[in-house]
């Protein structure tokens, strides 16, 4: 698992590499919340086009990250997911509380 970022005027950009599962999970979780702290910003991209596989571990990851943003007016887009894990998103609900990004 490898993650990116890169922060552009007021959005902070996030690509996520290889699998988001149990495995990988704890990894993802405190690398997410240090760039969330570390960071000012009002918009979050997360980049899931090299994501190889993600489970409902994936989806947990997710959720708290938008429970940690939600009191601060952040939203969430989802950008370019594979049809494996647009999927697992779609399935989740996950589009229902962050944006599917064109």
């Amino acid at each position: 698992m490898k993650i990116e970022h890169f922060k552009k005027s007021d959005e902070l950009h996030i690509k996520l590499y290889g699998e988001l599962d149990e495995h990988h999970s704890s990894y993802v979780r405190t690398s997410l919340d240090s760039l969330l702290d570390a960071d000012n910003f009002s918009r979050l991209y997360i980049d899931m086009s090299e994501l190889d596989f993600m489970d409902s571990t994936g989806i947990g990851v997710l959720i708290g990250r938008y429970k940690r943003l939600k009191p601060r007016g952040i939203p969430i887009f989802i950008q370019a997911p594979p049809p494996s894990v647009d999927r697992v998103l779609g399935l989740s609900g996950i589009y229902d509380i962050m944006i599917k990004a064109g």
